[in-house]
């Protein structure tokens, strides 16, 4: 396979300062949204939206977005791709889903404005993303077809083929004994689906190539089963302090997980594999992609943004990161809200 080169200039980020830059734009995309929306679903969106989280989704975008060459400010977009990770989160929680009272260290959306309104909230944000994402693309001076390529991969990985479906496979499988592939059909749909159209949406912004999308989708499912079988493990491993969500979770439901099918060690060996498979999807594409991409990893070792990555899969992201910096801190830290 041909390599691919992306851009000279390898990027430098300052990931604190984008997750503010995400965080100043969703309070933005609030106000602007607010009028529509009215007081009292306003007020539940709000509450979803700023509360907190890593903000991981929107960072990718980021790095997706700088790997491909882009030099614009692109926050509005990565805020997008939060909202429609934050309306996810609100349905997840609902007493007919997984009927959690945490989330970010505080009440669950219903639980604060009740269920009717928390789950109006969620799907309300819906368009809102779709909207945003495609006014932040023209900002961008993207053309109406990028815009409008955007906005379909975010609202497909938002939809049945995506979380929704992801979410309903994992309904219908609570309280059986899911095979290894069962599982990653899984979470392929409900984790994966919105951090590959993350990755890919950011190298659209920057006007990738084709090949170069399908880089970014193929290092965008790994990671996101990646990330999955990290939420796992801190279920089983993590309290409820330390997650800001309620430990053991998943246990209580009977879910099918990694740790339930694997055991801890054989699910951080999994992990381990899919961070091999991402690594390996950027470097077949060009050296320059895959060190902007994995320059990302500093985010598990600076204070203000902490990947959970498993100790096993550790070794390998350094191994891949050693020209960009430092890989992941060796433990798991925080919740995959």
């Amino acid at each position: 396979m041909s390599s691919i080169g992306v851009s000279e200039r390898r990027p430098s980020i300052d990931w604190a300062v984008q997750r503010t830059a995400i965080d100043r734009e969703l309070a933005a995309i609030c106000d602007r949204y607010a009028p529509e929306l009215g007081s009292r679903l306003i007020d539940a969106v709000r509450y979803s939206l700023l509360g907190g989280g890593k903000r991981l989704r929107g960072l990718l975008l980021l790095a997706a977005y700088r790997a491909a060459g882009g030099a614009r400010d692109a926050s509005r977009i990565a805020a997008s791709v939060e909202v429609v990770h934050a309306y996810s989160l609100i349905h997840d929680d609902l007493p007919c889903m997984d009927d959690d009272d945490i989330r970010r260290g505080r009440a669950t959306a219903h639980r604060a404005f009740g269920v009717r309104t928390a789950t109006v909230a969620g799907v309300a944000m819906v368009p809102v993303a779709a909207l945003s994402a495609f006014e932040a693309a023209r900002e961008l001076g993207l053309g109406g077809g990028e815009a409008a390529q955007m906005a379909r991969e975010l609202m497909r990985a938002s939809g049945a083929g995506g979380m929704i479906g992801g979410q309903l496979l994992d309904l219908d499988a609570e309280g059986s004994e899911p095979t290894l592939q069962e599982l990653e059909r899984i979470h392929r749909a409900k984790t994966g689906a919105l951090i590959r159209a993350a990755v890919v949406v950011g190298g659209i912004a920057a006007g990738a190539s084709a090949a170069k999308q399908a880089a970014l989708a193929e290092y965008g499912e790994s990671i996101g089963l990646a990330f999955q079988i990290a939420d796992d493990v801190l279920d089983v491993t993590a309290t409820t302090d330390r997650l800001g969500k309620t430990a053991g979770r998943d246990l209580d439901l009977a879910k099918g997980t990694y740790p339930r099918l694997l055991g801890v060690e054989g699910s951080e060996r999994r992990a381990a594999e899919l961070v091999s498979q991402a690594c390996t999807a950027l470097q077949s594409r060009g050296p320059r992609l895959r060190s902007a991409i994995l320059d990302h990893g500093r985010m598990g070792a600076s204070r203000a943004i902490r990947l959970p990555i498993s100790t096993s899969s550790v070794a390998y992201w350094s191994r891949c990161s050693r020209s960009v910096g430092s890989g992941p801190s060796p433990s798991i830290r925080n919740s995959c809200d």
